[in-house]
């Protein structure tokens, strides 16, 4: 599994940001169609859920922090936050439980449907404090050996 690209972005607590966080992430356009539609979905939903829950109550200049990093099999996405830490786990869990009682699509919650997405969508997600005091949210999925090409492209 060799590196093929690595970058990083800091905005600040805006949902408005989160066109740049699409126009940053366009640099690893090498990743399959379906796994780039998919990475892009994934980051701007946990983008959101950043500013929606985690910095809901913190200044607008709190910084979010995001790195990608893409290898030879492999993207891997981190969001850094500053709020208060959640158990994902249990959080998906929940959510899992709450569609299973669900009787018709009108008696379905919409909140966390992105996480239960991303968690579809993810080979590991996992949510942790870092030493920092931050919490990182780390999303990795697999993806088929890129070619030389396509690494060659994103260089």
């Amino acid at each position: 599994m060799a590196l093929i690209k690595s970058a990083s972005l800091r905005v600040t607590t805006d949902l408005e940001q989160a066109h740049q966080v699409q126009e940053w992430f366009k640099q690893f356009n090498a990743l399959p169609r379906l796994v780039m539609m998919q990475c892009e979905l994934v980051l701007i939903e946990l983008f959101a859920n950043v500013i929606q829950h985690a910095h809901a109550n913190l200044p607008a200049t709190t910084p979010v922090d995001i790195e990608a990093t893409l290898t030879t099999d492999m993207i891997e996405i981190k969001i850094w936050d500053c709020g208060q830490s959640f158990d994902l786990g249990q959080a998906i869990a929940a959510k899992k439980a709450a569609e299973a009682r669900a009787t018709t699509l009108e008696s379905l919650d919409t909140g966390g449907r992105g996480l239960l997405i991303t968690d579809k969508l993810a080979d590991q997600l996992q949510y942790d404090r870092a030493s920092d005091g931050r919490n990182c949210l780390l999303f990795r999925k697999q993806v088929q050996s890129l070619s030389q090409t396509a690494q060659t492209n994103l260089i």
